[in-house]
């Protein structure tokens, strides 16, 4: 077994043990209390993302699994978690769907990176795909969405409102409510973030590769050959 996928277990079991106790253990809210749980939210996303770019993708065809694999992300996605909307926008209030949003999303982004990865996909471009989503998640884009894509009645979102009271999401980073404007620069920066970590070369992470074991198990892209040149 690769050192690279030692590693990939490691993540996965950090990602397994985390990811649970914050489903199971921490209570079901749709507000961000803290940044502190707004973090430790995260961590299991960011192990999982460490554990899918690091696995070798050749084990994946030597078990014949990538397919399965495939159907199973679908199944979690089309059979779990769109009935449970259905239920929710049918017989219960919006926030246990919200809920399950915030939890259906990351998975879904995962479910791009593991695809990519068991298509050959390097370490490198797993988490550039990764954490590029996470961040564009996290911006805010799909609150300025719900307010200029829906036929809102004039009133409570209609015309934009001055402050976002609802963006606990982005109150526990900038430490009060955003306003419209303070909104608008929020999600500018996590675009501007997202583009970064989607073309910036991160030459000073392959000291980080080595030791991880990278190039055990994947060769750079051409993105990531010029972004290790001389390493």
């Amino acid at each position: 077994m690769s050192k690279s996928t030692k590693w990939s277990i490691f993540f996965g079991m950090c990602a397994v043990l985390l990811g649970g106790y914050a489903i199971l253990l921490l209570p079901s809210e749709r507000e961000v209390k803290s940044l502190g749980i707004f973090i430790f939210k995260l961590t299991p996303f960011l192990f999982a993302a460490l554990a899918i770019s690091l696995f070798d993708p050749e084990i994946f065809k030597r078990l014949r699994v990538t397919v399965p694999i495939a159907y199973i992300c679908f199944a979690i996605f089309f059979f779990f978690y769109v009935p449970k909307m259905f239920f929710d926008v049918a017989f219960r209030d919006a926030g246990n769907l919200y809920y399950m949003t915030l939890l259906i999303v990351p998975c879904l982004i995962l479910a791009f990176a593991l695809m990519y990865r068991m298509g050959g996909g390097s370490t490198g471009m797993v988490l550039r795909i990764a954490i590029g989503l996470l961040i564009l998640m996290l911006s805010g884009i799909e609150d300025l969405a719900f307010l200029t894509i829906n036929p809102h009645e004039v009133g409570k979102y209609n015309p934009i409102p001055e402050v976002w009271s609802w963006a606990s999401h982005m109150k526990v980073r900038i430490g009060h409510y955003p306003t419209k404007y303070e909104a608008f620069a929020f999600i500018g920066v996590h675009v501007v973030l997202a583009l970064t970590v989607a073309f910036y070369h991160f030459r000073w992470l392959s000291p980080v590769g080595r030791y991880l074991g990278v190039y055990e198990t994947s060769k750079p892209d051409p993105v990531e050959r010029e972004a290790y040149a001389g390493s």
